[in-house]
């Protein structure tokens, strides 16, 4: 069952530019997310605060943002678009709905540039779409030498391992399919890449497993790689933390005491863990010959 919604707003601006993904901007189609992946950052963080229990569909997204995109587009305020960065914009209720595909033609016929972030084949429906705005989009000034496109395509995957992603990911696409995808845009032009976000501590993360990842990577094509690590918010009984550790607890009981001290009372693991993931996935792009960062 999927309600339908009615918000004021569906254009987020941020006050600076994301690092890794380049958005200025963030729409997120609906609330709530059928693929249910444990890990999910929005689970008991402060992007989930005004999530909804239930799937939802913000059904007049698309008449807000054309008044938002089009006061944008006077004042010249053209960025990057993120579709979508606390949900799945391509979930399986939006081959029914068509709500990020409305959203889509609207963002191109005010020609801002867009950045899809997803785990999903049905995202080869608006290759028709994308390729216009790829075409036409206008970049903001600062991005005009950097960037050669005016869509970037992420697709995010946390382990090749296809037994393991059913359990984390369990109505999500598997690996290899959203890698075959990657690869069709790839193959029409698109710039596209894979994001090992979140890798996961001791199952996801040594070397042997992110070097086989990244030479995946590109192996289908990939133009960039980012890797980024498991974030673990909240203490409710539907918050990621939560989910995750009884995960643990069920399959890999012996990891729980690894995972406290790496992890202490923090929602991220430890700066030396964070640094020494930075380190390896440079060094892994740099011998597969991809960025470990879109510019």
């Amino acid at each position: 069952m999927v309600n339908q919604v009615q918000v004021k707003s569906i254009l987020n601006k941020h006050k600076n530019r994301d690092a890794w993904f380049l958005d200025d901007y963030s729409i997120n189609p609906y609330y709530g997310c059928s693929f249910n992946c444990i890990y999910c950052y929005t689970k008991g963080s402060k992007y989930g605060e005004h999530m909804t229990k239930s799937l939802s569909a913000k059904i007049n997204a698309p008449t807000v943002l054309e008044k938002q995109l089009k006061r944008r587009a006077r004042k010249g305020e053209y960025g990057v678009i993120a579709l979508s960065t606390s949900t799945e914009p391509y979930m399986q209720i939006e081959e029914k709905l068509n709500l990020t595909r409305s959203l889509l033609k609207i963002i191109l016929r005010y020609r801002f540039p867009v950045h899809i972030l997803t785990k999903s084949k049905l995202v080869l429906r608006d290759m028709d779409i994308l390729k216009k705005i790829d075409e036409n989009a206008r970049l903001p000034k600062d991005l005009e030498q950097k960037l050669d496109h005016r869509v970037i395509i992420s697709f995010s995957i946390s382990t090749l391992d296809e037994k393991l992603a059913k359990i984390l990911e369990p109505r999500a696409p598997k690996p290899t399919e959203r890698l075959e995808t990657m690869k069709k845009f790839k193959e029409e032009g698109f710039l596209t890449g894979i994001c090992f976000i979140p890798v996961l501590p001791f199952l996801s993360d040594s070397e042997e497993d992110l070097d086989e990842m990244v030479k995946t990577a590109a192996e289908y094509g990939a133009d960039f790689c980012l890797i980024g690590a498991l974030t673990l918010f909240g203490s409710g009984p539907r918050d990621c933390k939560t989910l995750y550790y009884q995960f643990l607890e069920e399959y890999y009981p012996e990891l729980v005491p690894r995972y406290k001290k790496l992890y202490g009372n923090f929602w991220a693991p430890s700066n030396h863990y964070q640094k020494r993931l930075e380190e390896i996935s440079r060094k892994l792009c740099e011998k597969y010959g991809i960025k470990s960062k879109i510019i």
